[in-house]
C-alpha cells in the first residue's frame, strides 16, 4: 500500500515545481527565451519574420517552416553557417539574427500562419521545436499550440513552448530554477531533495539495494561492529549518491538521462556477471578480491580492510546506475531542470541529494543490522549462502529486462528449485529434527513447488511470475481488451497521433521499454485493471517503444520532455497539445492513473 501512495504523493507534491521545469521562463539562465521572432511587411508585400537568436545559440535553416491551412509554404532563407551538428550531422545554422521572407502570393485568402522551428545551445543542448502563430492583418506574433498540426510533409510535435516575442516574459507559474535562485535556494534544493530520496527509499526503486548491502556486509572479512557497519554502509550510500550527481553532470552536457543509456545488454549482462561471481564468491568456490592500489602513506593499512570500502564504493555507484533505472518525479523534476538549463552545479546537487536520501535508510540497515548478522560458524556460513542466493536473484533481476519474459520466468524457476534442494527439501528428516531443521526444509518444498510452478508457466509463454498458471484460466496474464499501436520513431508517432485526432479520439501516449521493471508492473496491474480499460475504452493507445536508445527515440523522448519510462502523455483531438494535468511519471495506483484519465478525457 505505501509503495503505491508514495508515487502518487510525490508526483502531487512535485506537480508546481516539474511544471516549472518545462516552463519557457527557464528556458536559459538568464530567464530569457533563446529565440524571439517578429514579423513585418516588404515593400513588395511579402512577409518578413526576423528572429533574435540568443548568445550561445544557433537556429537551423532546415527546421524554419510555415504553415497555413495544414499545407507548408515556400519560405526564402540566406545560406546559414555550416556546421558539423552532433544532433543531425553537417547542417546550415543561424547565429544572432536571422530574415527570411514569404511571398505575398503564398498568402492570398490567409488570416494566419504558423511558423515553427528549432535550434539548439553550442553546449549541446537542444531545445525542442517551437511554434509561433503570426496574424497576417496585425502582424502580431503569439505563442502557437505546442504541438504544430500535422502537414503533407510531417508534422511538428512539442510538449514545450518558449514565452511570445511581444511583450516581457513573465512565467505562468514559479519554475524550478526560480525556486532555486532564491536567496534561500541552494538550502531549499537539498532538503527538498532530500526528503524526496527518503521517501524513495521506500518504494520498489531502492529495494534491490538491499540484499546487496546486506550480502556486502555479510562478506566483510573484519570484525562487523555497528561502526564498521555504518562506515561501510555509509560509503554504499555515498558513491550511490555520487552516482546520481553524474546522472546530473552527464544530463548538462548530453541532455540524456545516463541510467537509461545503460539499460543496454553489454552493461546489464556485465552487471549481472558481477553478482554471479559474488554468488559463487558466497558459496565458497573462490574468494572474490577486489585489487586496491594504495599510496604509500596508507600502505599501513590493512588491504582487506580497504578492499571492503573500495568494493562498497563500487557495488554503491553501479547498482544506482544499473541495479534501480527508476524514474520517478523527483527525477524527472531534477534532470529537466539541469538538461535545459545546463545548471551543472545545482543538477548535481540536487541529484546527490536524492541519492543521499535514498541512502540514509541503507545506512541505517548497515549499523543496526550487522549486529544481527552471525560472525562465526554455521550461522555464518548459512548467511553467506542466503546472500548468495539473493546476488543470483539481483542477476536474474537484470537479465530479465533483456530476455524474453517466458525466458526470465525459467530462470527464476532455477534458481528457485536450485535454493529448495540446497535447503534440504529432498533431504530426509530425522524424527528428533528441531524447528530451525523442519522450517527449513518446509521452506526448501515452497521453493521447490513455486519454482517448478514457474517452469510450467514459462513453458505455456506465460510471463507474470505472480500469476505463472494465468493461461489456465483461457487467457493471458497480460492481455489487453484495447488495441495499442506500437512505435519506434518520430514519424510513426505523427500518423498516430493524427489518425487519433481525425477520429476525435485522446490519444495517450506510453512510454515503455522491455528493459524497464516498473513498466511491466504498470501495465500487468494498473492497464490490466477492468476499471481503467474501460475508462481507456475511447482513446488511442500508443506505447512508444523506446527500449532500443537511438537517434529516432531519442527524438521521441525529447519531444515531450521525456526523461524515462514508465511515462504516460495524453494529447487533445482538439490541437495535438499534450493535455498536462494528464501526464503519469513512474510507478502509480489504479486510483491516481484513472484520475489522469478522468483529467484527459473531460
Amino acid at each position: 500500500m505505501l509503495s503505491r501512495l508514495l508515487p502518487a504523493a510525490l508526483f502531487a507534491v512535485l506537480s508546481s515545481i516539474s511544471l516549472g521545469v518545462i516552463n519557457p521562463a527557464v528556458a536559459s539562465e538568464t530567464g530569457r527565451p533563446p529565440f524571439t521572432l517578429k514579423a513585418g511587411r516588404g515593400d513588395d508585400g511579402s512577409l518578413l519574420l526576423t528572429w533574435n537568436i540568443g548568445d550561445g545559440n544557433y537556429l537551423y535553416r532546415d527546421k524554419i517552416k510555415v504553415v497555413a491551412s495544414n499545407v507548408d509554404i515556400p519560405v526564402s532563407t540566406p545560406r546559414g553557417k555550416v556546421k558539423d551538428d552532433v544532433n543531425f550531422g553537417s547542417v546550415e545554422v543561424y547565429h544572432r539574427t536571422l530574415q527570411a521572407a514569404v511571398e505575398g502570393s503564398a498568402l492570398k485568402r490567409v488570416d494566419e500562419v504558423r511558423v515553427t522551428f528549432q535550434g539548439c545551445s553550442e553546449r549541446g543542448i537542444c531545445f525542442p521545436p517551437m511554434t509561433r502563430i503570426v496574424d497576417l492583418a496585425t502582424l502580431q506574433v503569439k505563442a502557437g499550440s505546442s504541438a504544430a498540426r500535422p502537414t503533407e510533409s510531417g508534422s511538428v510535435i512539442t510538449a514545450w513552448e518558449p514565452p511570445p516575442s511581444n511583450g516581457p516574459v513573465t512565467p505562468q507559474s514559479p519554475g524550478l530554477s526560480d525556486f532555486f535562485d532564491q536567496p534561500a535556494g541552494w538550502r531549499m534544493l537539498i532538503i527538498s531533495f532530500l526528503g524526496f530520496g527518503l521517501l524513495l527509499a521506500f518504494t520498489p526503486c531502492v529495494l534491490p539495494m538491499v540484499p546487496i548491502l546486506a550480502g556486502m556486509l555479510s562478506r566483510s572479512r573484519e570484525p562487523l561492529s555497528a561502526i564498521r557497519g555504518f562506515a561501510l554502509s555509509t560509503t554504499y550510500a555515498v558513491a550511490m549518491a555520487l552516482a546520481y550527481a553524474g546522472l546530473g553532470v552527464v544530463a548538462a552536457w548530453s541532455g540524456q538521462n545516463l541510467q537509461i543509456v545503460l539499460q543496454t545488454p553489454y552493461a546489464l549482462v556485465s552487471m549481472a556477471a558481477i553478482y554471479v561471481a559474488l554468488a559463487l564468491s558466497s558459496f565458497g568456490l573462490f574468494e572474490l578480491r577486489i585489487p586496491v592500489l594504495t599510496p604509500n602513506r596508507v600502505s599501513n593499512a590493512p588491504r582487506t580492510a580497504l578492499g571492503s570500502f573500495v568494493g562498497a564504493a563500487i557495488l554503491g555507484f553501479t547498482s544506482a546506475l544499473i541495479v534501480g533505472p527508476c524514474v520517478t518525479p523527483p527525477l524527472a523534476a531534477a534532470l529537466l531542470y539541469v538538461g535545459q538549463t545546463g545548471d551543472v552545479a545545482r543538477g548535481a546537487a540536487a541529484l546527490f541529494a536524492l541519492g543521499l536520501g535514498m541512502g540514509l535508510p541503507l545506512i541505517v540497515v548497515g549499523t543496526f543490522g550487522s549486529g544481527i548478522l552471525p560472525r562465526s560458524g554455521a550461522w555464518l556460513l548459512a548467511s553467506r549462502q542466503l546472500f548468495g542466493v539473493l546476488f543470483l536473484g539481483v542477476a536474474a533481476f537484470l537479465i530479465g529486462r533483456i530476455v524474453p519474459p517466458a525466458l526470465s520466468l525459467a530462470i527464476w524457476a532455477a534458481l528457485l528449485i536450485g535454493a529448495g534442494v540446497f535447503l534440504g527439501a529432498f533431504d530426509s528428516l530425522r524424527q528428533r529434527a528441531g524447528a530451525v531443521v523442519r522450517l527449513r526444509k518446509a521452506s526448501g518444498i515452497l521453493a521447490v513447488v513455486y519454482g517448478a510452478t514457474l517452469l510450467v508457466g514459462a513453458a505455456a509463454g506465460a510471463d507474470d511470475p505472480l500469476r505463472p498458471l494465468a493461461f489456465a484460466n483461457g487467457g493471458s496474464n497480460n492481455q489487453r481488451v484495447m488495441p495499442v499501436t506500437t512505435i519506434n520513431s518520430p514519424a510513426a508517432l505523427d500518423e498516430a497521433i493524427r489518425d487519433a485526432r481525425d477520429q476525435g479520439r485522446v490519444a495517450m501516449i506510453d512510454f515503455a521499454a522491455e528493459w524497464c521493471t516498473a513498466c511491466k508492473t504498470f501495465e500487468r496491474n494498473v492497464l490490466a485493471d477492468p476499471d481503467i480499460q474501460r475508462k481507456l475504452h475511447g482513446v488511442t493507445i500508443i506505447r512508444a517503444d523506446v527500449t532500443a536508445i537511438n537517434t529516432d527515440t531519442v527524438e521521441l523522448m525529447r519531444r515531450y520532455g521525456v526523461v524515462g519510462p514508465p511515462t504516460l502523455v495524453f494529447v487533445s483531438p482538439r490541437n495535438s497539445e499534450e493535455i498536462k494535468s494528464a501526464r503519469s511519471v513512474g510507478e502509480t495506483s489504479v486510483a491516481e492513473f484513472g484520475r489522469k484519465i478522468d483529467l484527459a478525457i473531460r
